[in-house]
């Protein structure tokens, strides 16, 4: 029987519950997919708690954007896959399941090298990363400053933007310094005197800056330190960007996303996933739960774990 994780009211992590699915036949540009992996998001959360605004709950609503599994069937306008294909998905709705039906536009191939928590990992973290850098145009010559270098989109932000040429400082934890380092960035600790810290860091000046922790002393670093605001962008905290005169991307911004930027979004995935092949691209990957066992993974995402969580039905 196919099941999917779903959620009737918002709340805390006991309000998610395993549901049953009827059996879905793919449309014509359709894959269907066996899941061995699903990716768990902070943005999971967010939206099942009601943090982030997502509209009334009219029917059981599933979760999960981020998946990797193995085709069970391919509509008849799809081309490029075939049944029993390793694949890797993002950008969908309800990858917390044992099965799911997805447009063919949202499915990558997924070769052997890279697993299925691996490409499970991989969905909203790089499609986030990689289209903050582009519309930023981070290339050879900046230097980035980035807030929240260790987390998932920290981590995919560091690695593209290093590829590309950039420098890139990134504020983090004294714990995860080294993590950061072995990436290919310079790490300076959070906290009181951190733009001093940066200075310090990168003598030469910061032309440009992502926010992907949210705090105050993020914005205000970025913005005592960048000189030019368009090129200052936040991942988090979207609502407070025009205010402030900077860019945001996703996080609650109210301007959505240009067909430039959703371009980008979706050569995400196939740049990642052929860097991996090539041993130039790298996830950390943190616990897996059951598929049964959502609750507690949504615990320790909201608790803060390293490394990414995936859930496996």
């Amino acid at each position: 029987m196919t099941t999917a994780i779903a959620y009737t009211e918002f709340g805390g992590p006991d309000v998610l519950h395993e549901i049953p699915l009827p059996e879905r036949t793919p449309s014509a540009d359709e894959i269907a997919i066996r899941v061995a992996a699903a990716g768990v998001n902070p943005i999971d959360a967010k939206l099942r708690s009601g943090k982030r605004p997502s509209g009334e709950i009219t029917e059981p609503r599933r979760v999960g954007a981020d998946g990797a599994g193995v085709v069970t069937a391919v509509g008849a306008d799809v081309d490029g896959f075939r049944v029993g294909d390793s694949v890797a998905f993002t950008g969908v709705s309800g990858a917390y399941a044992t099965e799911i039906v997805v447009p063919a536009r949202h499915v990558y191939a997924r070769p052997a090298r890279v697993s299925a928590a691996e490409g499970a990992a991989l969905g909203i973290p790089v499609s986030t990363a990689y289209q903050a850098l582009r519309s930023l145009g981070v290339g050879a010559g900046d230097t980035l400053l980035l807030h929240g270098g260790s987390g998932a989109v920290g981590q995919a932000v560091i690695q593209f933007a290093v590829l590309w040429g950039a420098d890139v400082v990134a504020t983090t934890s004294d714990r995860r310094a080294e993590r950061v380092r072995e990436l290919g960035a310079i790490p300076v600790a959070y906290g009181e005197g951190l733009a001093d810290r940066v200075r310090e860091a990168a003598p030469q000046g910061v032309t440009v800056a992502i926010d992907a922790a949210g705090t105050d002393e993020a914005l205000e670093t970025s913005l005592e330190l960048v000189p030019d605001r368009h090129r200052i962008a936040t991942l988090v905290r979207g609502r407070d960007a025009a205010g402030l005169g900077i860019r945001a991307f996703s996080g609650g911004s109210p301007q959505p996303l240009t067909a430039q930027q959703l371009t980008w979004r979706a050569e995400a995935m196939p740049v990642a996933i052929a860097l991996m092949i090539a041993g130039r691209f790298s996830v950390e990957l943190g616990p897996t739960f059951a598929l049964a066992d959502a609750a507690e993974a949504h615990r320790a995402v909201e608790a803060g774990v390293d490394g990414k969580i995936t859930l496996v039905p």
